[in-house]
Order: C-alpha cells, then sequence, then structure tokens
C-alpha cells in the first residue's frame, strides 16, 4: 500500500505444532477447544448467549486452505449477495470454529466433512453467533471436528456496498457528458476483507482463492486472476469464473465490477500488463503501462524470481482511501498516483506516478510473495516496497533523478522519529485501530532508510544476494524480522565480527534516531552517540531520563578536506575515539546521508565546514551538502546550535548550483517565513520576506515560465516561481495574473506549462471571478492532476467564506470528492487566512468526520495533524489538548494526539528560544 501524500500540495506528493509438514508456519498447541462450565468466562455474543473465544486474534486450530467465493453486487441497489464454500484443515479437536466477519448479514451457514463432500450428502446447518467489537462470528458444530481432517464451510451472506474506502464499497464517477456511473471495488487491506467475505482474516492464515462474479452486460469484471470462462444466465446476467489463485493472505483479494477502458502490453517474460481507467481517462493510462512494462521486467531479474502470475492489471479507482494497494495481480491507484495527463501533470506528478508503480509493483514480492507474520512487522512490506522504489526508478528511469530524492524520504520520518512519542520500527498492534496506525512514516520511510544505510554497509552486491535469499526461503510463506536478518548475516561474508540481526536489532526495537557528537582534536576524533531529540533541551530536567537505554550499533561512514577516500567504522558503544592519518582541517560524517543519525560537530567542526562551503563548496559532494543544511537545522530545534549558526550556513547558497541543495535550503527558510507569517509576528515576516526576495531575485528572475529542463531544474522552478507569488514579488504576479487571464480567455483551452500551474491557478483564485471560474472548471474537469491543482489554487484564497464553502463541498462529498477532504482540510489550515477556520471546522464535525473515515484511518490522521500541529502558542495548545481530552473520554484514542501535543509543545520553545535571534539576524 501506499499512502496518500501528506503534503497539502495536492500535486505533489506532498501486511506449538502438529502439522509441521503441511503447514510450516503456523503453530498449533494440542488442546481441544470447547465451551467451559462457566458461561461468565466468555464474551457475551449479539444475541445474548456465550460467545466460545475471548482473544481478538483466531485460534489456529481450524487452517484455511481453499475459498470458493460467490459475489453478486447489485449497482442498482447498492448492495450485494454472495456465498462462500471455505476448504479447512482441523488441527485438534474444536466444538467451534472462529472467523472474522464486519457488518454482513449471515443468511445460512453449513458444515461438510471431507467424507460427505465425497458422497455429496448435505452439509449440516450451523448455529451463528456474533461479536462484533471483535469483529468475530462463531460457528458451532453440533459435535467435536476430528483432528487432521478437512471440512467444507459453506456460507450465505448479504450486505450493502460499504459508503467509505474500506471492504467492498461504491465508488462513482461523472463522464464528460455530465452521467454519474457507479462502479463496486474492494479494499481490505488491513483488516477490511471480513467486511466483504466472513474469512480468517489474519496474513498467516494463506489460502488459494476461486473467484465467480455475477455481473449485468455493461459492465465487465476484474479480479486478482485472469478470467477462464463467462456464462450467460436468464435475465441477460453473465458469470465470470477467474482461476484459482496462488496461495494469499485475505487482503490480497480484490475484485471490481466496472465499464472501465484499458490499454495493455506484454512484458519480455510473457505477462500481460493493463491499465484500466473511466471511459473519459483511457487517454491518460499510456505513461503507467510503459513504466509498468519497464518495471515489472526490472524486477523479475532484480530478484531472479517470476511474477508468478499469468497477468497483471492495474486500475485507476475514482474513490480512493490511500495512495495505491498491492493487491496480487490487480492494483487499485488513486488516479493520481496512476494517470498521466500531458497538459496537467508536472515533473514532480510524473515522479510520484513513478514511484507508486514502482512501490506496488515491489509488493508482488514483498509482501504477496513473502508476507509479514502480523502486522507488528508491516515494515517488511512497507519499507521494503519503499526501499526498492529507490532501486527501481534509478535503474528504470534514471532521468528521474529520483537518486537526489531519496534522501527527503528519510528527512520526513526524522521529523516524526526525533520526538519522544514516536515508535519503534516494530512495535505490537492488535486492535483494527492500532494496525491501521502502523501505515505511517514510521514503517514506511523509516523502513526503507534504515535498509538503505545496511545496503550501503553491507555493499549492494551482498544486500541483493541476501534479499533473493530471503525471497526464495520464504515463497508463499510468511516471515518476521529474524528471518531477514538471517538471510542477510548468511550471505554477506563480512571478513569481520558483524551480526546483522545483532546491529538492526537496534534500529527496529528501540524507537528514536541517534545523534553522533564528534569533536576533533589534531589527529583524533572524539565520538559519542546520543539519542537525538528536538523539543527537550539539554537543560531540561527530563532529558538525561530520555537519554537513558537507548545505543544503536551505528555503521559509520566519513570523509576529510585531505582525501575522497570514505572511512569506515562502527560504533557500537557510547563513546569512542577514531585516528585519522593524516591532519586535516575538516571531517564530514554520513557521506552522502545514506547512513539514518544526524551528526554535532562540537568545538570548531561547524564553522570549518561553513568555511568551506563558502570558499568552494564543490569539495563536498551535492549530498553531503544537502546532509549538512538538514542537520544544521534540526540541531536548532533541539537547542544544541543557534540559529544565526544555520543562517550563516544559508549564505553559501548564492553560488549553489545543485538543484535539490537549493531547494534543501530554501525549504527551510520558507518554514521560517510561514512560522512567522502563521503566527503573525508582522515585524520579523515581512524583514524574512524582503530578505528571501532580495537573497534569491537573482535565481529567481533566471526562472522561465515553461517546462523545460531536468526535472529537478522543473522542481526548482515550480517552488521558486510557486515562493515568489507567495511573497507578493510583483513580477510574479504580473506574469501568473497574465497566464490565467488568457486561459480564462480561451475558455480554460490554452495549455499553461505543467510546472507552474499550480501557480497561475494560486494568484487567479484571489480574485471573485477568478475563483468562481475555477470551481466551475474542476467541476468540468477530467483530470485529476488538473483537479488537485485547482483545488491547491482555490484553498489559498483569503476569504473565509470561500474557505468554508470548499469545506462544506468536501463534506457533501460530490463536486469536491471525500478522498479529497483531509488534504483540503490541511491546505486550508496552510493557509493563514484558514487555519483558524479549519480547525474550528474539525472540532464542529468531528462526529460527522468519523461517519466517513475510520478512527484510526490515514484520512483522520492527516486531518488532526494537519489543522493543528503548525500551532506555536501555549493557548492553542491548550485547545488542542482539552479537544483530545474530550475525545478520549469517549473512548477515542489514538498515537497522532500525543505526536500533536509535542509538536506544539516544540513549536513553542522553538520560538522562545530563536525568536529573537532571528529578529536580530535579519537586521544585520
Amino acid at each position: 500500500m501506499v499512502i496518500s501524500r501528506k503534503t497539502p500540495r495536492f500535486n505533489i506528493h506532498t501486511g506449538f505444532y502438529c502439522l509441521v509438514a503441511i503447514l510450516p508456519q503456523i503453530s498449533i498447541c494440542s488442546m481441544s477447544y470447547h465451551f467451559t462450565e462457566d458461561p461468565g468466562a466468555f464474551p457475551v455474543a449479539a444475541n445474548g448467549e456465550p460467545f466460545p473465544w475471548q482473544e481478538l486474534r483466531l485460534p489456529n486450530v481450524v487452517i484455511p486452505l481453499h475459498y470458493d467465493l460467490f459475489v453478486h453486487p447489485n449497482l442498482t441497489s447498492l448492495d450485494f449477495v454472495a456465498s462462500e464454500k471455505i476448504e479447512v484443515l482441523v488441527s485438534n479437536a474444536t466444538q467451534f470454529i472462529i472467523l472474522h466477519s464486519k457488518d454482513l448479514e449471515i443468511t445460512y451457514a453449513t458444515l461438510q466433512s471431507e467424507e460427505d463432500s465425497r458422497y455429496m450428502k448435505p452439509g449440516r446447518e450451523l448455529k451463528v453467533l456474533s461479536y462484533p467489537p471483535h469483529q468475530q462470528i462463531a460457528l458451532l458444530v453440533p459435535e467435536k471436528l476430528t483432528p487432521h481432517l478437512k471440512y467444507y464451510v459453506a456460507i450465505d451472506f448479504q450486505a450493502k456496498l460499504a459508503d467509505g474506502f474500506e471492504g467492498f464499497y461504491k465508488s462513482t464517477y461523472r463522464t464528460i457528458g455530465g452521467e454519474t456511473r457507479i462502479l463496486a471495488v474492494t479494499d481490505f487491506e488491513p483488516t477490511q476483507a471480513r467486511m466483504a467475505f466472513p474469512c480468517f482474516d489474519e496474513p498467516l492464515f494463506k489460502a488459494n482463492f476461486s473467484i465467480k462474479i455475477r455481473r449485468e452486460s455493461r459492465h465487465i469484471a476484474l479480479s486478482n486472476m485472469p478470467k477462464v470462462k463467462t456464462i450467460e444466465l436468464e435475465g441477460g446476467l453473465l458469470e465470470d469464473h477467474f482461476e484459482t489463485t496462488v496461495k494469499m493472505s485475505t487482503y490480497l483479494v480484490a475484485y471490481i465490477v466496472c465499464d472501465f477502458h484499458s490499454v495493455s502490453g506484454t512484458t519480455s517474460s510473457g505477462v500481460k500488463v493493463s491499465i484500466y481507467a473511466s471511459p473519459d481517462k483511457w487517454n491518460q493510462t499510456h505513461y503507467a503501462l510503459q513504466a509498468s512494462l519497464k518495471l515489472l521486467d526490472f524486477y523479475e531479474k532484480y530478484f531472479d524470481i517470476n511474477y508468478p502470475l499469468p497477468k497483471l492489471d492495474l486500475i485507476a479507482i475514482p474513490d480512493f482511501g490511500s495512495g495505491a494497494m498491492e493487491n496480487w495481480g490487480l492494483i487499485t491507484y488513486k488516479e493520481t498516483s496512476l494517470l498521466f495527463d500531458p497538459k496537467a501533470s508536472s515533473a514532480s506528478d510524473k515522479l510520484w506516478v513513478t514511484r507508486v508503480i514502482a512501490h506496488e509493483l515491489a509488493h508482488q514480492w514483498f509482501g504477496n510473495l513473502v508476507t509479514m507474520e502480523w502486522w507488528n512487522d508491516i515494515w517488511l512490506n512497507e519499507g521494503f516496497a519503499k526501499y526498492m522504489e529507490l532501486i527501481a526508478v534509478n535503474a528504470t528511469y534514471p532521468e528521474l533523478q529520483f537518486d537526489d530524492y531519496f534522501s527527503n524520504v528519510c528527512f520526513e520520518v526524522i521529523t516524526r522519529d526525533s520526538l519522544n512519542s514516536s515508535r519503534p520500527v516494530s512495535k505490537p498492534a492488535e486492535t483494527p485501530t492500532q494496525i491501521q496506525e502502523m501505515f505511517d512514516e514510521v514503517s514506511y520511510n523509516k523502513g526503507a532508510c534504515i535498509l538503505n544505510m545496511l545496503k550501503d554497509f553491507l555493499t549492494e552486491e551482498k544486500f541483493q544476494k541476501g534479499i533473493i535469499h530471503y525471497l526464495k526461503k520464504f515463497s508463499y510463506r510468511n516471515a518476521k524480522n529474524d528471518d531477514l536478518w538471517s538471510s542477510l548475516s548468511n550471505l554477506t561474508f563480512l571478513g569481520e565480527d558483524v551480526e546483522v540481526k545483532e546491529m538492526m536489532t537496534t534500529w527496529t526495537l528501540q524507537k528514536g534516531i541517534p545523534l553522533l557528537v564528534v569533536k576533533q582534536d589534531g589527529r583524533s576524533l572524539r565520538l559519542q552517540q546520543e539519542r537525538f531529540l528536538k523539543g527537550v533541551f539539554q537543560e531540561d530536567p527530563e532529558w538525561r531520563v530520555l537519554q537513558e537505554r537507548y545505543l544503536w550499533h551505528i555503521p559509520l561512514t566519513y570523509s576529510t578536506s585531505s582525501s575522497n577516500v570514505i572511512h569506515r567504522h562502527i560504533l557500537k558503544s557510547k563513546t569512542d575515539i577514531l585516528d585519522l592519518p593524516e591532519k586535516t582541517s575538516w571531517v564530514k560524517f554520513n557521506v552522502d546521508s545514506n547512513g539514518y543519525y544526524i551528526v554535532h560537530y562540537e568545538g570548531h567542526g561547524w564553522d570549518q565546514l561553513i568555511t568551506q562551503l563558502n570558499r568552494n563548496h564543490t569539495l563536498l559532494r551535492p549530498k553531503d551538502r544537502i546532509g549538512l543544511i538538514h542537520d544544521v537545522f534540526q540541531l536548532v530545534g533541539a537547542g544544541r546550535l543557534t540559529l544565526d549558526k544555520a543562517l550563516d550556513m544559508t549564505r553559501y547558497l548564492q553560488r549553489e548550483t545543485s538543484s535539490p541543495a537549493l531547494l534543501q535550503g530554501l525549504s527551510y527558510l520558507e518554514l521560517l517565513y510561514r512560522m512567522m507569517d502563521r503566527s503573525n509576528i508582522s515585524d520579523v515576516s515581512e524583514n524574512l520576506k524582503r530578505y528571501l526576495l532580495q537573497y534569491f531575485k537573482p535565481l529567481i528572475d533566471r526562472q522561465s515560465w515553461n517546462d523545460e529542463g531536468s526535472v529537478w531544474d522543473r522542481m526548482l522552478r515550480s517552488a521558486l516561481l510557486k515562493l515568489a507569488c507567495d511573497l507578493n514579488h510583483a513580477p510574479c504576479i504580473q506574469k501568473a495574473a497574465e497566464l490565467f487571464s488568457q486561459w480564462m480567455e480561451s475558455s480554460g483551452k490554452l495549455n499553461i506549462p505543467t510546472d507552474v500551474l499550480k501557480i497561475v491557478y494560486s494568484v487567479g483564485a484571489q480574485t471573485t471571478e477568478g475563483w468562481n471560474y475555477l470551481l466551475e472548471q474542476y467541476k468540468l474537469s477530467m483530470s485529476s492532476a488538473e483537479k488537485n491543482k485547482i483545488l491547491y489554487g482555490l484553498s489559498t484564497n483569503k476569504h473565509q467564506e470561500k474557505l468554508l464553502n470548499l469545506l462544506e463541498l468536501g463534506m457533501e462529498g460530490k463536486v469536491i470528492k471525500t478522498q479529497d477532504l483531509a488534504p483540503l482540510l490541511h491546505a486550508i489550515a496552510r493557509n493563514p487566512k484558514g487555519q483558524q477556520l479549519a480547525w474550528d471546522f474539525v472540532r464542529e464535525n468531528w462526529t460527522h468526520l468519523l461517519k466517513k473515515f475510520d478512527l484510526g484511518s490515514f484520512d483522520i490522521r492527516i486531518i488532526i495533524s494537519g489543522t493543528t500541529s503548525h500551532f506555536s502558542c501555549r493557548d492553542k495548545l491548550q485547545e488542542v489538548k482539552l479537544f483530545f481530552e474530550s475525545l478520549e473520554s469517549q473512548g477515542s484514542h489514538l498515537d497522532i494526539f500525543q505526536i500533536v501535543l509535542e509538536t506544539i509543545t516544540k513549536n513553542i520553545k522553538w520560538l522562545e528560544k530563536n525568536l529573537p535571534t532571528l529578529r536580530t539576524w535579519l537586521l544585520k
């Protein structure tokens, strides 16, 4: 799965025992499962009777082997009827079978023994009990099931198509002629297969699935496997039968009924790849097909394992909660994550689409072929897929220069990981809400970054051999952390006493990120590691307590002013001393930012590096310059450096020629301006505005309003011109307004360069006429990329009634789809004129928001953090705290609550510590 881009920029992106031979991964104790004499020992089922199972996790005495699943959705009445026959293997005597089921009406259930089935004897009807708090049903059998025998459980059931983005739900789209059409689509990860069919909905219970879907002739049906036949039924209905799947977890099952069109191609190994979209968007599918074919070919060679299915479909869903979902053989995407519109998609859009396709295709091996045993290790799926974006995109589309972007993947999660409220990469999770919360930047980004660090340490060749061994050993099975470390240890032959597991458990089982403190004394380097914390300073009484028991095995790299040689050292202790081979004026740790740690240079270390940047910055690698800019501002947030030191470093940027390094420096300076502007510290914001426009004016003036240049040139152009217009730079406003007027005069037909579309729409949206015209164009547009940019522009208007209108349209879900409500709230909250409006809206509409999104969903987390985490005063901290306390008193608790409170506290302390310095520095 790809979680949606968190930034509100809309167009960037901002899962003991007996039968060892048969089931080698499922541990089963030898005991009988039956009712105890004491009914009080059990939960109470929905009908008031005792429910025979107490745990959230299913018992593992009945193991699914095969599902025969029939589904008939009605896209007029918006419901479905279905039936299934599950072949199960019983390992221990039991009087009940526990499955997952949520919001399904079970109409009939029977049980057949294998012998009964062989002689075609009818099944025995089963009593069904339901326990909604655990989303479980119990099938009570008349007599104990016999160990080591197979049985067949048949269940008839029905339900409404869900309203949200989970389970088996309805989605709609509007044709170019204005007609609204409906499709039915599934999205099951992590725990929503139980909303579509009763099942053993845990990743360890892998099985094969044979799926049949009934539909009308105007629709098509898609599922994980190719269709083998279609049967014509009375009344004009058709029934599609699909090949039986490979062995897989329930969350990877998928089926869709729609009227989409496709474009297809074949990989070099003969896999048919198809891209599906609504008919009016078919012309936006071609780039995705080209990318998918190249990437699938690459992965087959890289993993030395052929993609195991005969086909792969990728489909753009009009209503989708996450960025994409890796269902085996039928990958579902949000439209902005798959479709590429040459007239509206920018350079960053193209990079995003390529990355998401690479991510989901990597999952066909990491996650689908080899699946984590339980959701506590979801990083084995998501961290690997995120890491493979780097490897695959670099290999197949080097012109996208993703290698230069990857450090941002790590910088994004460091913001979270430097808070005490962070969590380990691998963390216990039991309830559906806790499991949903595991899909965050720690699992994705930190998982990818520590894998990249390990690859850099082991060498790419050895790392690749290790993961190939891991994939081959655990194919069609489940794995855990230690299995990965064992595979990498067995094949590395490092030539020194390095235990991969010993090293990597320090990165996966404890939260946070290390700070490496370096002090140079002649040719000696004194090293010390600490836990890096922002918002808690060394002088604070709690700082020392928060440092206790934290120790990482850090694979260090460093270079010096005297040599380009990359030196390596593993720091396993709190302190260490290194001897340099020769005298050097400066030393730079964490070469190319491949390590997941922050570096602080004590004494004159920072001064020497800043001097070098000013004299000749090219003696430091481009990625090292990016790393220095990042670390120096992070250290300000941790109270280890003063702000003027970081600002002094940025002065060299006038001579910087690397677009990624320029963007890194620009982003921190812009962040300072946004904080001052939102906090209404007008004297500082005005001085900072003048400084930015003066400092970057030569660079801004060199930018052309076109789509020429490399990906990084284009992204720098977008960022610089957006900042210039946001700061009311007259030439920028004038050019954007001129292009907007021409676009309006052409009735929206003029092709504005895609990299400046967002800027033009934002400037145009500041007038009532422009805002209203943009909203009308938004309703008419057939391009999701264009709609995202228009919505961003609309959200930057300074009039609260217009911003409230957008939020009301988002809540209604017709003009602005519900899937876009969370990023819309985030965008309006970033608008100084909308930040209070967005926060008030969330509090006033909380109950309604929970009807649209699950409590632990990514959307709810973005709504909470997006409307609160920028606050930087104590009054707002108290408001947010009281709101969270009221939610917790109603039984709602999320990890994001503590993250937000800690973030606001950090912002307050940052301002108190650094505002006087910033004010003084700007007056120099």
